[in-house]
């Protein structure tokens, strides 16, 4: 059989082939996963193609599907007409079959939009398939879909206009001795839920009937939720090579017992057996056993522990490699996100995965917004402030944010406002970590150049600021970001230029700026980043006082001298003797400096 769409576009001449023709690219995108369903309780979709009549110039997209006759709607309705019951272990069996196939959409992130008896066909007695799977590209007909939408509320309504609403419909299930009749009471409080997120999941549905009641049916998945696999059994299985662990992990996806020891397993291997540097069969099954059981913390914990062994061995043997596009791995990452936000040991595991994906192609592609959109940004900082003293958390968490802000362009600055306090705190609960002050500063540079720190934040910001810098000159990239968060600062408040040249206790930052150049002279992106500094120090009329009493002329000669034909050189003429007002290079905009610390 086949089901039609009658695509009805406006008449106009114009750009109506242009419409018609982007209008059948996207149905088709979203038609295509179904032609690659494989279950056995879901009929199979055959073919998909496109007809385009002339005759009414209209478009007709056909999928053509296994159909059969019987359903168990005729069931309900044969029953009914003789005033007989259902035979509870026949629906039994078939509610299993149904919960394993929707399960199985689940997990292939489609919804069946229409499931109810109509749409169960019965290939045989004990054998139903789902049927009319209805994506949104064969339901372009509103209508349609508000008769569906009214027809749901109608129901609600019903029920609420029931005499004492939900309680009386159950009562009357009681009543008359309906099979299973205290399970399903159970559940369809459950399932009627006004808030689609409180509403019981199909894996929650399993568990009741066929885990703690001991419902039965032919369905080999709902059998396993029943059974647990011997420990001998998964050892013997595993036994084996990488792609026949891979296969036991495919063949017993619901098993979280089995998952567990098959990860411990791959764990175990040597890197050479697990197909290094990039096995991209082992990080899709991955992927998709986390998704499956992103509930059980221990598969969680293993999965993103092998993740970051494979993906990280791949780059370090080549910095060039990409995460395989069709792995689906930031939208799990979320979800683990989502379902474990107080398990500290797999945030950080997340967090360097999340580092890797945003990595790559820049946090602006399809890919960086998907994360952004998520709220991402709002997670890091909730994190930071509610777990400050995990050291590994805030290094991570502070990475990630410098991941997912050194390409932004436009950026929502409302949850960032927080960000510079929360960050200070990290720092100051760990005074003498240079590791942490070097993600620290490099997040902070990204803060101030995007304006998130205010006006009463300025003077901790560059209080923190030089006092990393003098913690540990000799890390590259925490001066360079440290000297061009300052520069920022310094270009957008006279305040923080003054108290950069403002001696504190035994120096000021004139004096560091001096002792970075000594140890930092042959690095052309350190040197560049002092000069930065210097530049918009000197565009404050109050601060030339103190830049020309300092004695600074004689290094911004040297420099100029050393890197005449350099990116270094191109605002220095300017600092000679009178030091006056010098404007920032093109160069040192923020646009110019995107991607700078990546090389670390």
């Amino acid at each position: 059989t086949g089901v039609a769409l009658k695509d009805k576009r406006p008449k106009k001449k114009k750009k109506k082939k242009k419409r018609t023709t982007a209008c059948t690219s996207i149905c088709w995108a979203k038609l295509m996963p179904l032609l690659k369903l494989q279950h056995v309780h879901i009929s199979v979709y055959r073919e998909l193609f496109i007809l385009w009549n002339s005759e009414v110039s209209s478009l007709f997209l056909c999928l053509v599907m296994e159909h059969s006759k019987d359903t168990l709607q005729n069931v309900i309705e044969k029953k009914r007409a003789a005033r007989a019951a259902l035979e509870s272990q026949w629906v039994q069996n078939i509610l299993g079959q149904v919960l394993d196939a929707l399960e199985y959409l689940h997990q292939q992130d489609i919804i069946h939009r229409n499931l109810k008896p109509s749409n169960i066909s019965l290939v045989s007695h004990d054998h139903c398939k789902l049927q009319d799977l209805s994506s949104d590209a064969l339901m372009t007909d509103k209508a349609k879909w508000n008769i569906r939408a009214e027809e749901a509320m109608r129901l609600r309504k019903s029920i609420r206009s029931f005499p004492d609403g939900l309680r009386g419909v159950l009562k009357t299930i009681g009543e008359r001795k309906i099979p299973d009749a205290k399970i399903f009471s159970s559940l369809l409080p459950l399932m009627l839920q006004t808030d689609p997120s409180e509403r019981i999941t199909v894996r929650d549905v399993i568990h009741i009937t066929f885990v703690s009641n001991n419902f039965r049916s032919s369905s080999v998945a709902m059998t396993l939720y029943q059974q647990a696999v011997p420990t001998s059994i998964i050892d013997m299985l595993l036994e084996s090579s990488v792609a026949s662990i891979l296969e036991v992990m495919q063949n017993f996806s619901s098993r979280p017992e089995v998952q567990h020891r098959a990860m411990k397993r791959l764990l175990r291997l040597p890197e050479d057996q697990l197909g290094l540097p990039w096995p991209a069969e082992l990080v899709e099954v991955l992927v998709a056993i986390m998704k499956r059981h992103e509930s059980v913390l221990e598969i969680q914990l293993h999965a993103c522990s092998l993740l970051l062994r494979t993906l990280g061995q791949a780059l370090a043997q080549d910095p060039a490699a990409t995460v395989p596009s069709d792995s689906a791995v930031t939208p799990v990452l979320l979800g683990v996100l989502r379902s474990h936000p107080e398990e500290q040991q797999l945030l950080v595991m997340v967090y360097s995965l999340l580092c890797i994906v945003a990595s790559q192609g820049g946090c602006w592609t399809p890919l960086g917004v998907e994360l952004h959109k998520a709220g991402l940004l709002e997670q890091i900082l909730e994190h930071l402030d509610t777990f400050p003293r995990n050291r590994d958390l805030c290094i991570n968490g502070l990475i990630l944010l410098w991941a997912l802000l050194v390409d932004a362009v436009a950026v929502d600055k409302g949850p960032l406002e927080k960000a510079p306090a929360l960050i200070a705190e990290v720092l100051a609960i760990h005074p003498t970590d240079a590791e942490m002050a070097e993600a620290g500063c490099a997040a902070l540079w990204l803060l101030s150049l995007l304006g998130c720190v205010k006006e009463q934040q300025l003077e901790k910001v560059v209080v923190l600021f030089l006092q990393s810098i003098r913690l540990c000159q000799d890390r590259v990239l925490l001066v360079t970001s440290a000297y061009r968060g300052l520069a920022s600062l310094a270009k957008a408040s006279e305040l923080a230029a003054l108290q950069v040249v403002t001696p504190e206790e035994s120096s000021n930052g004139l004096a560091l700026i001096q002792e970075t150049y000594q140890l930092h002279r042959d690095d052309p992106e350190v040197v560049e980043s002092l000069c930065m500094l210097l530049a918009q120090l000197a565009s404050h009329k109050e601060v030339l006082s103190e830049l020309a009493a300092s004695g600074v002329q004689p290094l911004v000669e040297e420099i100029h001298g050393r890197f005449t034909s350099s990116l270094v050189s191109i605002g220095l003429p300017g600092l000679k003797w009178l030091f006056p007002r010098v404007t920032p290079p093109p160069a040192w905009t923020q646009g110019n400096l995107r991607g700078r610390g990546r090389k670390t």
